[in-house]
């Protein structure tokens, strides 16, 4: 599959590309933390924060007063997300990598301004990492809601890039005595720890007890 455009397109080890919705959604869904880059008064900066997809969309939101939303809204903007799931040891320093899953969207981003737009939104980034626990939680007030903005993206400029398997080494150095293969790299959650000020005798829910992602 082609680039979606040149800018996306793929250019060092370009034999890890990946350009189809299936691989750009899947990483996408499977890492929430995402890193925005954008230009605020003339400098580069790069933000981390929370991302979800919809559809052909990807989302983010922060605090209506963030500069980073704001110089992001109607502004060109380039969001990546990025997944280590093992270091490769080989047998020189230069052949060393990793295994990872990466993805590059370029667009402009727009803020929701429809406020059931809005929150349809949150509570679909909400119910994606934990179902069932948008409609246990208290109802959102229209100033937490005015105090929110959401942005999204369209996924029109996208591409992925991925590496996996065992190390790339010089035909030569595979008779090294040196060891060499994969460490691999996972998230690991841990077990949920209860708020000091939680009332006596609740326990958590299975969307809290079953959580996982990566």
């Amino acid at each position: 599959m082609d680039a979606p455009s040149e800018r996306t397109r793929v250019k060092r080890m370009n034999k890890r590309a990946a350009y189809n919705s299936g691989t750009v959604h899947g990483i996408l869904d499977a890492m929430p933390i995402c890193n925005v880059g954008y230009v605020f008064d003339g400098a580069p900066y790069v933000t981390p924060t929370l991302q979800w997809r919809e559809g052909d969309h990807v989302y983010w939101h922060g605090s209506s007063a963030s500069r980073m939303l704001e110089a992001c809204e109607q502004a060109q903007v380039c969001l990546t997300v990025s997944i280590i799931d093992g270091f490769v040891m080989a047998r020189s320093a230069y052949n060393h990598s990793c295994n990872y899953r990466s993805v590059m969207v370029l667009g402009t981003a727009h803020k929701l301004t429809d406020a059931a737009e809005k929150e349809a939104s949150l509570k679909l980034f909400t119910e994606g990492l934990w179902p069932g626990r948008w409609d246990m939680l208290r109802q959102m007030t229209q100033k937490e809601l005015k105090a929110t903005t959401v942005l999204k993206m369209s996924l029109d400029e996208a591409s992925a890039k991925v590496r996996d398997g065992a190390p790339g080494d010089d035909e030569a150095d595979y008779a090294l005595p040196i060891w060499a293969g994969v460490i691999p790299v996972r998230q690991q959650v841990l077990a949920p720890v209860d708020d000091p000020r939680l009332i006596p005798g609740l326990s958590p829910p299975q969307h809290i007890t079953d959580f996982r992602f990566g």
